[in-house]
């Protein structure tokens, strides 16, 4: 054997010891940080304990109300029966799908889906953030707070007495018909017209809801830092201009988000308005999915055909969540809700 094959041989004799002690070390190191890191989660659970205890029940109710009933979205893809279960119940693939796409109703329920979830998007988001910009401009505390009372009321009403109050105002011998008779005009019957209901929905949904949508966002204007204001109006910023270059870009965010969480639900407009508001003469404007599946799906027993309804309307909300967030990232860093 050479001399440098001697020198390697002892050398490798030399280092063995010590890779072994490094890699013993190593190790002994890593279960050290385990175990710290375990010492550390226990702490913070004993610390935080009744914050999780707080946050559980809503934790339970959001899985066993939102994520169990999603398992039943294959009855979607069965030819369900309740005697036979979704066990039982033989599959059908996209025949409902097929069904769906292929019923002379679809193209119109889909079309005033769309029209009136674009009402809501465009005519109606933008109502609260509004309001909310205006109420802050209310110096009178007492005069804020009675304000905000009085349009945060409506929202605690349900739409079964809102669509009734609609059809008293609006209905034959409503107060609209009381007063064109006071001045000698005929009657008219606005919730039997199809050109009536649109302009109706939005009021409603306006008169209901854009009170409690203000809630969100002043919180938000209430975190905003008082300086900013502060500098502005030692640079001479008039109230207007503080609203519109502080405040509003501070609430940006917030909107966004609120949007994003609404797109969601585009093709979800809420079966309680629209079949409290809506008469036959208006189902060619005013029929959407939800009023359409209880219609032709729940009240005759087609529950496969209303889970594929149902379906269809989640994918459709899923694909414009991942759009309008992709986009919302790129006008603004805070945008976007991942």
């Amino acid at each position: 054997m050479s001399h440098q094959n001697l020198k390697n041989v002892e050398l490798m004799t030399w280092a063995a010891p010590h890779t072994i002690r490094a890699e013993v070390r190593s190790d002994m190191q890593s279960s050290r940080t385990r175990e710290e890191a375990g010492r550390r989660l226990v702490r913070h659970f004993r610390e935080f304990w009744p914050y999780y205890a707080m946050i559980l029940p809503g934790l339970v109710f959001l899985v066993l109300i939102k994520y169990v009933p999603m398992a039943g979205s294959v009855i979607a893809f069965q030819n369900f029966s309740l005697r036979k279960g979704i066990a039982g119940s033989p599959w059908a693939g996209l025949e409902h799908f097929r069904k769906l796409l292929d019923y002379d109703d679809f193209h119109r329920v889909f079309r005033n889906t769309l029209v009136l979830g674009a009402l809501k998007t465009i005519l109606i988001f933008p109502v609260p953030i509004l309001l909310a910009l205006m109420l802050n401009e209310v110096r009178n505390a007492l005069a804020k707070k009675s304000i905000q009372t009085v349009i945060t009321i409506p929202h605690f009403i349900s739409w079964v007495i809102v669509g009734g109050l609609t059809f008293d105002v609006l209905g034959a011998g409503g107060l609209l018909n009381q007063i064109r008779g006071a001045v000698g005009l005929e009657t008219i019957l606005p919730m039997q017209k199809s050109a009536w209901f649109r302009p109706v929905y939005v009021f409603t949904s306006i008169w209901k809801e854009s009170g409690w949508g203000t809630v969100v966002y002043l919180a938000a204007i209430s975190g905003i830092d008082p300086g900013l204001y502060e500098s502005a109006s030692i640079d001479g910023a008039s109230r207007l201009q503080k609203m519109f270059r502080i405040t509003f870009p501070m609430i940006l965010p917030t909107a966004v988000t609120l949007f994003l969480i609404n797109i969601g639900s585009f093709l979800d407009l809420g079966f309680d308005q629209v079949f409290n508001l809506y008469t036959p003469m208006t189902y060619d404007v005013a029929d959407i999915f939800d009023t359409y599946v209880y219609r032709s799906g729940i009240q005759q027993g087609k529950y496969s055909f209303s889970t594929a309804v149902g379906l269809f309307q989640s994918v459709i909300g899923l694909i414009l969540v991942v759009i309008f967030n992709r986009l919302s990232r790129k006008v603004s860093e805070d945008g976007g809700l991942w």
